[in-house]
């Protein structure tokens, strides 16, 4: 039951309004105390908060629904409801919480755990395959017309208005704005690819049978092989691969040093694993309920 509501619209909303709502507490706790303009229509708004004292929500709100108009003309499609939600609601929330005794002015600190719960907070968006706007449409917009890359066209928009930052504050706030940016872009890729402890086991074997037997009578997992040649002494041989959690490895690992030490064993670490006992994918919806 669960399982099929997570692969629903409404948890799809769900997660837009949490991490919107985790996109807002950051620029409020970390970013606008510490004077950060990381990008985007935020770090907008910080600077003209600085200039102005224009309040952030209402230059957000401002921003964000022109630019709606302008990615629903050019763009498409590609811009719907959940973008709609994703937009109104991250202002929404700084609006909300603007008098929040909680913050953090200390632009080492900010940049570091902003970064983190800012990209927290996208990553859960993005996993609900919506969006929070700003110069995210922009970028694509960028793309569209001009052959960029995604991450050349945003990195180009965000460096601009950190660039004006650096002029606004000083280039030392710049550059812990910088260092947010990066900070984030890495917490986006951990919560998108739901990085876990699971581990691809590769195993190069003459002794496919013993092996196999091992993985499916000791682990309880299944396993796929694939014929090999050796490129030292051309000696046709099996690479069996195999999928374990974490303690299935270490157990694992010990079954082979006792009973197999002689195969060519690597362990590598897997961001995510998309299957029947392990996560599954969100987008397949229609396969999945033909499997169950």
């Amino acid at each position: 039951m669960f399982r099929t509501f997570r692969q629903s619209t409404t948890f799809e909303y769900i997660q837009i309004i949490i991490g919107a709502a985790l996109v807002g507490l950051a620029y409020n706790i970390f970013y606008l105390p510490a004077r950060l303009a990381a990008g985007g229509v935020s770090g907008i708004s910080t600077i003209l908060y600085e200039l102005f004292q224009f309040t952030p929500a209402y230059v957000q709100w401002a921003i964000n629904l022109p630019l709606l108009i302008v990615g629903v003309i050019f763009i498409g499609k590609e811009f719907g409801a959940k973008t709609f939600v994703g937009t109104l609601f991250v202002p929404f929330v700084i609006w909300l919480t603007a008098e929040w005794p909680i913050f953090v002015d200390n632009p080492l600190l900010s940049a570091i755990y902003g970064g983190i719960v800012l990209g927290v907070g996208l990553g859960i968006v993005y996993r609900g395959n919506g969006s929070t706007g700003g110069t995210t449409l922009l970028a694509q917009i960028l793309k569209k017309y001009t052959g960029l890359s995604s991450g050349f066209s945003q990195l180009f928009v965000d460096g601009f208005v950190v660039i004006i930052s650096a002029f606004v504050f000083d280039f030392e706030l710049a550059l812990y704005a910088l260092m947010s940016i990066y900070v984030t872009s890495k917490v986006i890729d951990f919560v998108q690819l739901q990085t876990s402890p699971t581990k691809l086991i590769l195993i190069i074997t003459d002794k496919e049978e013993k092996i196999q037997s091992i993985i499916k009578e000791e682990m309880n997992r299944g396993l796929t092989k694939v014929k090999t040649v050796g490129g030292y002494a051309n000696d046709e041989k099996t690479m069996i691969l195999c999928v374990v959690e974490q303690a299935e490895a270490v157990y694992f690992k010990k079954l082979l040093q006792e009973e197999e030490p002689e195969s060519f064993v690597i362990f590598v670490n897997a961001s995510e694993i998309l299957g029947r006992g392990f996560s599954r994918a969100q987008f397949d919806r229609d396969e999945i309920k033909k499997v169950e």
